[in-house]
């Protein structure tokens, strides 16, 4: 497991920490498959510190940054580690659905504020939601519901689905036929981090689908997107996705990507004045076009700025924090448009639909429609909070 620690503003200089200073800890996929997906969200956090002069609330922020590899247990001795021996403030990031559902017990028994940037379980959407424990990404279900709902739209009437077989997955395809009233003529879960899925490609092409669903984030994509490339499939068989055709993937995708029609709360090629400038920033720092996870590690920043403004910078009770997170959850500005949380701690925001196609010779992503708009999640009535 890799350690570092990135102390802005004032750690650099051998300054001392100031009193009401926030320590945050940030711990996502930072090896393996997935390593794209969790730098995404460390350096769209980080740019949006920068931007705030390295501090949250307008007091010296330090940012411990951890790998949690994908792993729930290592994902739990970290989060142990943030709260009992570095007494953080927040913690961001939490990695994927498997690894935040392992932490939460501890998370929610120590109160301190957790804010996900990219995991969204249905437990805690509903009965497990928690004071403390906010996404600011999506509920896992929601990109999914919007392309059920892009697929009746566009007249699709018989369906195969897969993604791998882990809570996200489970809760994608479910996010998927609540919305989709056609007939899903099969549905397959595979390995997580799976790289060959030629036998799952023949089951497929056997079932001769109007078009597919999958959910496969990270390296799982670029892997069953050129596959199916190779198979011959892509160019008859219209392909919908969610979290599987993105910023992380494209530029290893290029071309096996035309065609696809993705759901998303966001996307670089949103056209909102925020998130012009985002991009252009993150692009201008990174050399490379930010991804929704990104997108969600800048928000998560200037969420956590604008609750510990309203403390007037103070981050020492969690109970105050957490309520202060939730107020500001309707007053930052997202880089996605109209956000807010629900009475579970998880977003209220449109769901839009993008494509890849070849524009003048070059791949380009476009908004193609908005199918779900201040959309809620369908668990948020079984959560007891107010």
């Amino acid at each position: 497991m890799r350690h570092a620690v990135t102390a802005l503003a004032l750690a650099l200089a051998g300054t001392l920490i100031t009193a009401n200073a926030a320590t945050i800890g940030l711990m996502a996929p930072l090896s393996g498959p997935q390593a794209l997906v969790g730098q995404d969200q460390v350096d769209g956090f980080m740019l949006a510190l920068e931007q705030l002069g390295g501090k949250l609330g307008g007091q010296p922020a330090s940012v411990l940054k951890e790998d949690d590899q994908l792993k729930p247990e290592t994902g739990q001795q970290i989060v142990r580690k943030f709260i009992d021996k570095d007494k953080v403030d927040a913690i961001v990031g939490l990695s994927f659905s498997n690894v935040l559902m392992g932490s939460l017990p501890r998370l929610a028994e120590s109160g301190t504020v957790a804010i996900a940037t990219n995991a969204g379980p249905s437990p805690i959407a509903g009965a497990q939601c928690k004071a403390n424990v906010f996404s600011v990404a999506w509920q896992n279900d929601g990109a999914a519901e919007a392309m059920g709902t892009f697929a009746q739209e566009r007249g699709v009437k018989r369906v195969y689905l897969m993604a791998p077989n882990y809570q996200a997955g489970k809760d994608m395809l479910a996010g998927f036929k609540r919305f989709f009233k056609g007939e899903v003529i099969g549905e397959t879960y595979t390995q997580v981090n799976q790289a060959d899925y030629a036998a799952e490609l023949a089951q497929l092409q056997a079932a001769k689908p109007d078009a597919v669903f999958v959910f496969y984030p990270g390296g799982m994509g670029v892997n069953f997107v050129k596959q199916m490339g190779q198979a011959g499939l892509s160019a008859k068989l219209p392909l919908y996705s969610v979290f599987t055709v993105d910023g992380t993937t494209l530029p290893s995708l290029r071309e096996a990507a035309a065609g696809t029609i993705s759901g998303a709360m966001w996307d670089a090629a949103l056209d909102t004045p925020g998130n012009r400038k985002f991009v252009t920033a993150f692009e201008a720092k990174y050399k490379r076009t930010p991804s929704e996870y990104a997108a969600t590690g800048y928000d998560a920043a200037n969420l956590l700025d604008a609750a510990l403004r309203k403390l007037g910078g103070k981050s020492g009770d969690a109970k105050a924090l957490a309520a202060a997170v939730k107020a500001a959850g309707s007053e930052f500005s997202s880089v996605r448009g109209p956000f807010r949380f629900n009475n579970n701690n998880l977003p209220v925001q449109n769901y839009y639909a993008f494509e890849a196609a070849k524009d003048n010779g070059k791949l380009a992503v476009r908004q193609i429609g908005t199918p779900l708009k201040a959309h809620a999640d369908a668990y948020h009535g079984q959560c007891p909070l107010k």
